[in-house]
C-alpha cells in the first residue's frame, strides 16, 4: 500500500512539474489591426474561440455608465445572418457553451466547442464583430434584461452594493468610481445612436484579441482567421484618457445601510497598484497568508479560536490602472464591528513588522505555483490568460510564462515590505455595512 503511494505522489509530482512548462504559442495580426494568438494542445478533441475587446466601464462617459456591460448583452442578439435568439442556439445544438462577461477594463467573449466545430466559433464571431444588428427592439429587450441583472445581484442582493460604496471613495475623480452595471437612468436616456457609436468606436479588430486554444490544426486555423476576420473593417485610433490620481493620507469612514441583509459587516478598503506591476502579484500573496483557507492568519484567529467572526476575507481586486486591496469580516454573537477591524489590523501589522517564516514561504510559493499550473490546465483558462498577456501588459503575450518565475522570485521582505507600504490606516476606507430597519 506504502509503495502504491509513493508511486501514485510520483506521477503526482511528475504531472505538476509537466503542467508547469511553458505555454507554447503562435501569433500574429492581420492587416485591420486584429491580433490573432494559437494554442495547440491535442490532449483533448476540444476548442476554446474566443475574443477579447479592451473597452470596459473605464470606457464610458459620465452620463452614459453601463454601456460596455450593456453590450455584452447586447451582441448576442444577432446578426445581418444569425436570427435574433438564435445566437445561442446555434453553440447549444452543435455540443458548444459560450458565454461573455465585462469588468471595468475588458469584455470577453467565449465559445468551448468540440474541435470540429471551430469553423462555426469562428464564423460566430466574425458575425458578432462584423454586423451585428444594433436596433431599437434589441436595445428595449436587453435593457430589460440588465434591469433584472441589477435588481438581482446588487439592488437585492446581500451586500450587493458594497463595491459600490467603497470605490467611490477610493477612486473619486476615476472612471472606476462606477460598477460595470452602471446607471440604469443613463441607459434609459440613451439614444440609439449613442449605441452605435459606442460599438463603432470600440467593438472593432484593431481594439480586440482573438484567442483560440485547444485541438486545432495551426496553418489550417490561421486561414480560416483570414477568411472570417479579414474583411472586417479597421477602426480608428483610440485615445485613452490617462488619470493620475492623488494619494489617499486620511480614514475615509462611511456607513451603507442595506435592507437585505440581518448580520452587518465591516470593510477596510485600500487603494492599491495595477495588475501590470510586481506589487499586485505580491498582494496576492498576502491576501492568501491572511484569509485563504481555513489555517489562514485570519479565519484562524477570529473564526477558529476567538469566534468573533463568522466570516473574514482579504482580497486584491486588481485592476489595469490601480486595485482595491479589501478585507472584510462579519461579526459572531452580536461582536462590535469595531472590535472585528482592530483583530485585522493586528494581523496586517504583524506582517508588515515580521517576515513570515520559511516553512510558511516555501506553503505559500507552492500554492502559488499549484494555482499557475490549475489556471492553464484548461482551454477557456489558457486563452483567457494568453489574451490578458497580450491586452494588459504592454502587448506581451508571453506574459504567460514569466508569471511563474516572478511568483518565485518573490521575497519574503516583499511581502513585508509591500504590506508596509500600501496597507496603512490613513490610507484606507473603511466602511461601516449595516442593516436597515
Amino acid at each position: 500500500m506504502k509503495k502504491r503511494i509513493l508511486f501514485a505522489l510520483a506521477i503526482s509530482s511528475l504531472c505538476l512539474s509537466a503542467s508547469a512548462q511553458k505555454v507554447q504559442f503562435t501569433e500574429f495580426d492581420l492587416d485591420n489591426g486584429l491580433h490573432v494568438i494559437l494554442h495547440q494542445d491535442k490532449t483533448a478533441p476540444v476548442v476554446a474561440v474566443s475574443v477579447m475587446y479592451h473597452v470596459g466601464s473605464k470606457d464610458e462617459e459620465t452620463q452614459r455608465t453601463g454601456f460596455a456591460h450593456f453590450f455584452e448583452h447586447l451582441l448576442f442578439e444577432g446578426s445581418d445572418n444569425i436570427k435574433k435568439g438564435e445566437f445561442m442556439k446555434l453553440v447549444s445544438s452543435n455540443g458548444g457553451q459560450n458565454n461573455a462577461n465585462t469588468s471595468q477594463d475588458r469584455t470577453f467573449y467565449y465559445e468551448l466547442f468540440p474541435s470540429n466545430q471551430l469553423e462555426l466559433g469562428l464564423w460566430l464571431e466574425s458575425e458578432r464583430m462584423l454586423h451585428p444588428v444594433i436596433n431599437e427592439s434589441g436595445v428595449k429587450t436587453q435593457n430589460e434584461v440588465v434591469k433584472e441583472e441589477k435588481r438581482l445581484r446588487i439592488d437585492n442582493s446581500p451586500y450587493g452594493k458594497f463595491t459600490e460604496k467603497i470605490f467611490g471613495h477610493l477612486f473619486d475623480g476615476h472612471p472606476y468610481r462606477w460598477q460595470p452595471i452602471g446607471s440604469m437612468e443613463h441607459l434609459d436616456a440613451a439614444k440609439l445612436s449613442e449605441f452605435i457609436a459606442f460599438f463603432k468606436k470600440y467593438y472593432v479588430p484593431n481594439n480586440a484579441v482573438l484567442t483560440i486554444a485547444g485541438d486545432l490544426d495551426i496553418e489550417k486555423t490561421k486561414a480560416l482567421v483570414k477568411s472570417y476576420f479579414a474583411e472586417v473593417p479597421k477602426g480608428a485610433p483610440i485615445v485613452r484618457q490617462e488619470f493620475k490620481l492623488p494619494e489617499i493620507t486620511k480614514e475615509i469612514i462611511d456607513t451603507a445601510y442595506d435592507a437585505n441583509i440581518q448580520i452587518p459587516a465591516i470593510f477596510a478598503a485600500y487603494r492599491v497598484p495595477g495588475m501590470k506591476s510586481r506589487e499586485s502579484k505580491v498582494l496576492g500573496m498576502i491576501s492568501s497568508i491572511l484569509s485563504e483557507g481555513g489555517s489562514s492568519r485570519l479565519s484562524t484567529k477570529m473564526v477558529d479560536q476567538k469566534k468573533t467572526a463568522l466570516q473574514v476575507a482579504a482580497f486584491n481586486y486588481s485592476l489595469e490602472d490601480y486595485g482595491a486591496y479589501i478585507t472584510l469580516a462579519l461579526p459572531n454573537k452580536n461582536t462590535p464591528l469595531n472590535d472585528l477591524l482592530k483583530d485585522i489590523d493586528e494581523e496586517v501589522l504583524r506582517l508588515q513588522t515580521d517576515l513570515i517564516s520559511e516553512s510558511d514561504y516555501k506553503k505559500l510559493q507552492n500554492k502559488f505555483e499549484n494555482n499557475y499550473v490549475s489556471a492553464n490546465s484548461k482551454m477557456l483558462g489558457v486563452a483567457e490568460n494568453l489574451a490578458d498577456g497580450y491586452t494588459f501588459h504592454d502587448k506581451d503575450t508571453n506574459d504567460i510564462n514569466k508569471e511563474l518565475e516572478v511568483i518565485r522570485s518573490i521575497t519574503r521582505e516583499e511581502i513585508r515590505d509591500v504590506a508596509k507600504k500600501y496597507l496603512n490606516k490613513n490610507q484606507r476606507v473603511v466602511l461601516y455595512y449595516l442593516p436597515k430597519k
